[in-house]
């Protein structure tokens, strides 16, 4: 094992950051004798094209032999597509995609995961100004129901579904893909069922329509549909429009305007069938002509190998990841004195989203950075969603710590309205969708008598005296709930309190007391952080180390520790459960990138919830 630095002190207390181009986003502020405030960003927003393939031709005019995209090859090596080739590749599949009878009607269908193949079909159809949805692969490979799978294709009504790997998705296309719906495959075949080559599409001659159709695109035409689950675990098809896309890459860059100094290199495995990969991560790179490389890696036993793969052979400039995927990578960091050095050797900064970074992760890798180069590289993260595509608030990075969001960025307006003793954050700006597909309830559900965007989430100023200071995350408002004794419960902050106490053993946590005398929870275990505490566990047994003594002690004394620093009933949770099961897909529990729904979860395991306020608690239930 590598030697560590001495500091004795968290790193942010003695070492300067590294320095990095980033925009101000200062805010003015309006309040209203209502209690609602308004932020508006200082700056306005820039320019933005008029379809996101605008970017395409320029840097395939400016940069043509550049590498846009590279995947691992069956050799070892790297299939690398040019933006001269994705260029020629996206115009040769949007003169097929022309040939057909698609439209917003009869839109395009991905199923497969992020690849080279997934993104040419991809960007053929931003040519053509054919929607497409990406759907996580989750749904026809671990869904043994194909519940979600059957609902959106109903939703949807695709005229194409594409699949990189036929025999793969064998299974989920026959049960779900109607008989006359085309189905077009890199590789593979459907049993009784034509199958269309992805080589044949490729091979399609210019259309005579073609730059007459690609010019008519305009900042309404649908671009994509992005699936997001509420409450019910349904989904909901999130309407994406060229303008949404081109003006968030515009929010972005200005933001995060180290983007402008160098071209971004990236390695990533965030999944193209959820915003943040999907548009964010592929928009930056295409954006800013810059380079993606694929990882197929997860952060998971099994997967975050080869991650490290890959990341000792390419150095990123700016580095995207979930909490958990830190948290995966941060042991071989700290062990591999070469993957260290790669890793940090041209990296401006690092960002993370979908939950909270937990303190011990983020102090760990300001630590090796500093080991590594003197400085912290900057942690960044925000504020967004599905819904404004999906940059929308921004910390800086002198003042970014885990829970803090910033302000909004340029361009995009936020309101701020007072909701049961909360504050309710709502947007509004050229980003956010028109609204969800063929679903006009849950559309006008979404948004205010002046248009914003209700997001349901929390905030709190990081300083009450100077909202220019940014604000907290504090949770979700329909989480939120109250004990029998009419206390409130402020969900969000208390599970990520609770999360961050209990490390590295829990990876999350759902919250259960509604009127109820106590606060309880169900535990999510981190398998990775419990072969930590006992080596002895095997790698994917979960209920094993949900049984385990030595993993129950280790969390009880971790428990023990939380409850010393609880101020009230609202802030305590005095019984537990550690989940022994994982949590569904196909209930709508958990996504495939590791999102919990809170209220599925309860919903589902409403046994669990009784036996933890049972008078006579089995041995399952840890309780002080």
């Amino acid at each position: 094992m590598s030697a560590r630095p001495n500091i004795s002190v968290p790193a942010s207390e003695t070492y300067p950051l590294r320095a990095i181009s980033f925009g101000d986003p200062a805010v003015t502020v309006e309040r209203r004798d209502d209690g609602t405030i308004y932020l508006r960003p200082k700056i306005p927003l820039g320019e933005y094209p008029v379809r996101i393939t605008d970017r395409l031709h320029h840097w395939a005019r400016a940069e043509p032999d550049r590498v846009f995209m590279a995947e691992r090859a069956a050799g070892g090596g790297w299939r690398q597509l040019t933006y001269a080739h994705l260029l020629d590749s996206s115009r040769r599949i949007a003169s097929a995609l022309l040939a057909r009878d698609l439209s917003t009607e009869k839109p395009i269908v991905i199923l497969s995961g992020n690849s080279i193949d997934h993104a040419l079909i991809a960007f053929g159809a931003l040519y053509a100004g054919i929607p497409f949805c990406p759907v996580s692969p989750a749904y026809s490979l671990v869904s043994k129901d194909y519940g979600k799978l059957g609902y959106l294709v109903k939703l949807l009504t695709p005229g194409l579904v594409f699949a990189d790997d036929a025999n793969r998705f064998a299974e989920a296309l026959s049960v779900n893909i109607p008989a006359a719906t085309e189905i077009v495959a890199s590789h593979g075949a459907l049993p009784g069922r034509g199958t269309t080559m992805l080589s044949e599409l490729l091979e399609t001659p210019e259309h005579p329509r073609l730059d007459a159709v690609h010019d008519a695109i305009g900042p309404d035409t649908i671009a994509k549909f992005l699936l997001t689950s509420g409450s019910t675990g349904n989904p909901k098809a999130v309407i994406n429009t060229q303008r949404m896309i081109c003006a968030n890459q515009v929010m972005l860059r200005e933001t995060l305007a180290f983007l402008k100094d160098e071209p971004p290199v990236i390695v990533d495995w965030l999944p193209w069938n959820h915003t943040f990969g999907g548009n964010h991560n592929i928009g930056l790179t295409l954006f800013n002509g810059g380079s993606m490389y694929l990882d197929e890696g997860k952060p998971m036993p099994g997967g975050i190998e080869e991650t490290v793969r890959n990341l000792r052979e390419i150095s990123p400039t700016v580095y995207f990841n979930v909490p958990k995927g830190y948290e995966s990578l941060l042991p071989y960091l700290r062990d591999d004195k070469a993957l260290r050095a790669k890793f940090f050797h041209r990296l401006h900064a690092m960002f993370f989203s979908g939950a909270a970074l937990s303190p011990f992760v983020w102090n760990s890798l300001d630590e090796l950075a500093v080991q590594e180069t003197g400085v912290r590289v900057p942690m960044l993260t925000g504020l967004g969603a599905t819904e404004t595509a999906p940059f929308f608030m921004s910390v800086r990075p002198a003042t970014s710590r885990s829970g803090h969001v910033g302000l909004p960025v340029s361009g995009n307006d936020a309101k701020l309205v007072p909701n049961n003793g909360k504050v309710e954050v709502r947007a509004k700006g050229p980003n956010v969708t028109p609204g969800y597909w063929r679903q006009p309830e849950l559309t006008a559900n979404a948004f205010d008598e002046e248009g914003f965007y209700k997001f349901g989430d929390a905030l709190k100023p990081a300083d009450p005296g100077d909202l220019g200071a940014g604000f907290d995350f504090d949770g979700r408002i329909a989480e939120d709930f109250k004990l029998a004794s009419g206390t409130w419960v402020s969900v969000g902050p208390l599970r990520a309190r609770f999360v961050a106490a209990c490390a590295p053993i829990v990876r999350d946590a759902v919250i259960a007391g509604i009127n109820r005398d106590e606060v309880s929870a169900l535990v999510v275990l981190d398998l990775d952080g419990c072969r930590l505490v006992n080596p002895a566990l095997a790698p994917d047994d979960l209920a094993a180390a949900a049984a385990d003594p030595v993993i129950r002690q280790a969390f009880r004394e971790r428990l023990i520790k939380f409850l010393a620093t609880s101020t009230g009933s609202s802030t305590r949770i005095t019984c537990v459960v550690l989940l022994d099961t994982p949590l569904s897909i196909d209930r709508g529990e958990v996504t495939d990138k590791g999102s919990i729904n809170q209220r599925a979860v309860l919903d589902h395991r409403a046994d669990i919830v009784e036996e933890l306020y049972s008078p006579a608690p089995t041995a399952q239930v840890i309780t002080l």
